[in-house]
């Protein structure tokens, strides 16, 4: 039986639509920038420590120019430029890790960006305008172990995958000086994509449809990287047969 939280998708005609903000509507944002600090037990560099963008800063295709990533080998570069984390997601993360629950305010898992916006309002691939710069969503995050760490709190990581609470990133488009403040506006959408959390359901589901697979890895502006992982599960599922 097809699960019913990929079923639409399955059927490219079925134009289901993210909730409406309007292609004019703003969201009102926080932004986060950081510099490399150590983790708490094991010392190891991390740039998860994000304080509020106070002054106006030059958003490019690596990113903010004042916002360092210390491993650059799955953090940061054109794909994993601008992150950014729901910011209704920290009250369900207080209440399932309630001694962290004082820490975790917008900023604290290491987001460049913090909106009342969710994986269920967005689509993969669509691009957003951030003051004069443009951004396309082009694959969720995959939180590490140092998320645990930051917060004291073991399972942290692994119940954000579960819960399917990533937030995503954004590449960017179109660079340009960002001001505090600066709202989020939705500018362009394919209303055959996916939403974010669909997507995900997807590629969290053992044994998925290979034939929904290979749609979600030929959407328009997916990351490369995960298009290529979504490839490689495609052919593990069909030797499997």
């Amino acid at each position: 039986m097809t699960p019913k939280y990929y079923s639409q998708f399955m059927d490219t005609n079925s134009g289901a639509a993210a909730p409406d903000l309007g292609l004019d509507g703003a969201v009102a944002t926080a932004l986060f920038v950081g510099d490399i600090r150590p983790l708490p037990e094991s010392g190891r560099p991390t740039g998860m420590y994000k304080t509020a963008l106070g002054a106006p800063a030059r958003l490019g295709v690596d990113g903010f120019d004042v916002d360092r990533q210390a491993d650059r080998r799955v953090h940061g570069g054109p794909e994993k430029a601008v992150h950014l984390y729901p910011s209704m997601h920290l009250a369900r993360l207080a209440a399932r890790f309630p001694r962290a629950a004082a820490q975790l305010v917008p900023g604290a898992i290491g987001e460049n960006l913090s909106a009342a916006l969710d994986e269920s309002a967005v689509r993969v691939g669509e691009v957003w305008s951030l003051g004069d710069a443009l951004l396309q969503i082009c694959q969720p995050r995959n939180p590490c172990w140092k998320i645990d760490e930051r917060f004291g709190c073991p399972g942290m990581a692994a119940y954000i995958v579960e819960a399917r609470i990533t937030g995503w990133y954004w590449r960017v488009l179109r660079g340009s000086v960002v001001q505090p403040g600066d709202a989020l506006r939705r500018q362009h959408t394919d209303a055959a994509a996916p939403t974010l959390r669909d997507a995900l359901e997807l590629w969290h589901t053992p044994r998925a449809d290979t034939a929904a697979l290979a749609r979600l890895a030929q959407v328009d502006g997916i990351a490369a990287h995960w298009r290529h992982k979504i490839e490689q599960r495609i052919d593990w599922l069909a030797r499997q047969r």
